[in-house]
């Protein structure tokens, strides 16, 4: 809490969670039928995107940073959400993922956090191939925030080389549960994560917390990360003519 008594945005947020998954218990509703739009639809497709065919062969490590948000999100908000994000990017499984904590940010650039539209600092590609071993960063940029219904989270993706320093790949949209198609998609990726044995339907409980969310949020951004480059053939496996 502030001086005033009151209670900081980090812990209104907390609050509004706990608060929505209560009463998500409290109704103990079944799980959903057949026929419910969190099974059938329709369902939100992010299109905002442009990548390479597939990822650069030599991209094994990538450096992800923490979240930027300036003042669109509280700092609490942004710092909650950087593990959110990491556990989206391990689970695409398409690279090894060293997640900077703010501290180490902090330590490099001088600053918790770097926008992807921020000038970059100098000789920060070559830190991070030196310390890290990094062959990529990621920027994420939260571009909008709302943690209260309807909950909605813009985010802005970048990933680029450390090398030759050029973008693989760029996202932007905004995600809001405002939307039937992401409330049906946010729900839907609950239902495919839930427990089996539980009977109560759990999964409006995605459109309650910010967290959740934004977990649905970055696993359906980075599913449009480009592809894993699948090697040629060796000449041994190459058919004879």
């Amino acid at each position: 809490t502030d001086d005033a008594g009151r209670c900081g945005p980090g812990r209104r947020w907390m609050a509004l969670t706990m608060a929505g998954f209560g009463l998500l218990l409290a109704a103990g509703c079944m799980t959903p039928p057949a026929d419910d739009p969190s099974r059938v639809g329709p369902f939100f497709t992010p299109t905002n995107h442009v990548g390479d065919p597939a990822l650069p062969p030599s991209m094994r490590r990538v450096v992800l940073l923490p979240l930027a948000g300036g003042s669109v999100a509280p700092a609490e908000s942004l710092a909650a959400l950087d593990p959110v994000m990491a556990a989206a990017l391990l689970h695409q499984h398409r690279f090894e993922v060293v997640a900077l904590t703010r501290d180490d940010c902090r330590r490099l650039l001088g600053s918790e956090e770097l926008s992807s539209v921020a000038v970059l600092p100098a000789n920060l590609m070559a830190n991070l191939r030196r310390e890290y071993a990094a062959d990529g960063v990621m920027f994420i940029d939260v571009t909008s925030f709302s943690a209260y219904r309807p909950i909605a989270i813009g985010l802005r993706a970048k990933l680029a080389t450390t090398q030759d320093v050029r973008l693989v790949w760029t996202f932007d949209t905004v995600f809001s549960s405002a939307d039937p198609a992401v409330a049906n998609s946010a729900r839907h990726a609950a239902l495919e994560t839930s427990r089996k044995d539980v009977p109560a339907d759990l999964t409006p409980a995605v459109l309650l917390s910010p967290g959740k969310f934004a977990g649905y949020a970055a696993e359906a951004m980075f599913q449009t990360l480009p592809p894993i480059a699948v090697p040629p053939p060796a000449a041994s496996e190459v058919p004879a003519r």
